[in-house]
């Protein structure tokens, strides 16, 4: 084994330990629960802007962060990866993060959701887009997974493998043929 190779090993390595560490103190999961109507939106919002950074960044979601609750909702992610507006009501907020994840030249239309504990407590509510299904498969293109942690709820973005191999492998069945 080379240099190279025993340093992207152990670079890989550290970088799987480390996510597998911020998860072992994980207590509780949640599943946003997708909303008909979104009249009953109402408070102030700390909006998590996620991906939309390169022409095909796939991996766009928006969050709509509570303000004033004992949670706050942080990306499993590097800094640059999103960006963060406060205190904004929640038209504005809701406004914002569908003009956010919309910008795809596959974008459909949103799923806006509730993100509530596990006693039913509303924590925020996830804006996520949804693609024309002959593009990518299917309209629901990513995974995000979110867990509480202490006072935090750590949320967790991905493609769908089968849209990683389109994009990345040219495995294409829809509009990258």
């Amino acid at each position: 084994m080379g240099k190279r190779q025993r340093i992207t090993f152990i670079a890989t390595f550290l970088m799987l330990l480390s996510y597998g560490c911020v998860f072992l103190s994980v207590k509780e999961r949640f599943t946003p629960e997708p909303l008909k109507d979104t009249k009953d939106i109402r408070g102030t919002f700390r909006v998590i802007l996620y991906g939309a950074n390169h022409l095909n960044d796939l991996e766009t979601i928006a969050i709509l962060d509570r303000e004033g609750d004992q949670y706050e909702f942080e990306p499993y992610a590097p800094e640059f990866v999103y960006r963060i507006k406060k205190n904004l009501p929640a038209n504005e907020a809701l406004s914002e993060a569908e003009k956010f994840v919309g910008w795809h030249q596959s974008f459909r239309n949103v799923m806006v959701s509730r993100i509530s504990d596990e006693k039913g407590f509303l924590l925020g509510y996830e804006v996520r887009p949804l693609y024309y299904p002959l593009d990518f498969g299917f309209s629901d293109i990513l995974e995000v997974d979110y867990f509480k942690s202490d006072n935090k709820i750590i949320v967790r973005i991905k493609l769908k493998e089968s849209v990683e191999k389109i994009i990345f492998d040219g495995d294409s069945k829809g509009v990258f043929e």
